[in-house]
């Protein structure tokens, strides 16, 4: 199983839009999927249609009482996809995990050597605590969603020291597989120039798909239900579904045999 975190410490760009569709597409091109809701707001898990009665186990399990992942797991609607749930205990995690000696290293040791799905996605707070730790700790690689604003590059920065830092000490293999361009509007001229700025200070590590302003990919979550579900039409999912092929050719040869 390879293991993707999406994170970004700055809210608002579309962190959880971005797994919660690009786990549905994946998906639904037949990988056996796994998402990780790693943020107390539980919105991953709200979007996918997970009530609150419906979250007997969380991730808060897994990460505080070393709960196995087969326990914590769950069926969606959307077949082939499970997700880990979160619920509001999760934002205590971080004070009682404290103390504890491998407490960046827990989510890393419930998903080593899981072989019942084919990837894992872990949707990650807006911040960079132990929660995201934890889930940079067990990646194989880190997907970034990334706003077209003013202060998307600075934030950018930010999270690049940060998973150096990873790499010296906690996980030496973590890579990025790629930055998404988020919530890109052709109509503002400031969105094509933060665009053009990303991509001339990193290069290919750009994915080509960019993920546009949509209103269908804003109300999907409010009916339990990924966009590409709600709307599989509209610009939003065609973009997530355009975005699960870049992301499928930038796998190991290896993986995708899986």
């Amino acid at each position: 199983m390879i293991t993707i975190a999406i994170a970004n410490q700055k809210g608002g760009v579309g962190k959880t839009t971005t797994a919660i569709n690009i786990a549905t597409a994946m998906a639904a091109t037949g990988w056996k999927t796994l998402l990780v809701d790693l943020d107390p707001q539980g919105n991953a898990s709200t979007g996918m249609g997970i009530d609150g009665d419906r979250r007997v186990r969380s991730s808060y399990d897994i990460l505080v009482d070393q709960m196995s992942l087969t326990e914590c797991a769950q069926p969606t609607d959307i077949p082939g996809l499970d997700i880990v749930p979160a619920t509001v205990d999760l934002s205590g995690a971080e004070v009682e995990l404290v103390s504890v000696e491998d407490r960046t290293a827990r989510l890393h040791g419930a998903l080593r050597g899981h072989s019942g799905h084919d990837i894992c996605f872990v949707d990650c707070p807006p911040s960079l605590g132990l929660l995201t730790l934890n889930a940079l700790g067990a990646a194989d690689t880190l997907l970034v969603p990334l706003q077209c604003e003013f202060f998307a590059l600075e934030g950018l920065s930010q999270l690049l020291q940060t998973v150096e830092q990873v790499q010296q000490r906690f996980n030496p293999d973590l890579g990025i597989i790629g930055i998404v361009l988020t919530m890109f509007d052709r109509r503002n001229r400031l969105t094509d120039q933060v665009a053009d700025d990303v991509r001339d200070c990193l290069g290919n590590l750009v994915f080509e798909t960019v993920i546009p302003r949509n209103v269908r990919l804003s109300e999907a979550p409010s009916h339990g239900m990924p966009a590409l579900v709600y709307d599989h039409s509209c610009a939003g999912s065609r973009a997530y579904i355009s975005l699960a092929r870049e992301l499928i050719g930038r796998l190991p040869e290896q993986r995708k045999a899986a």
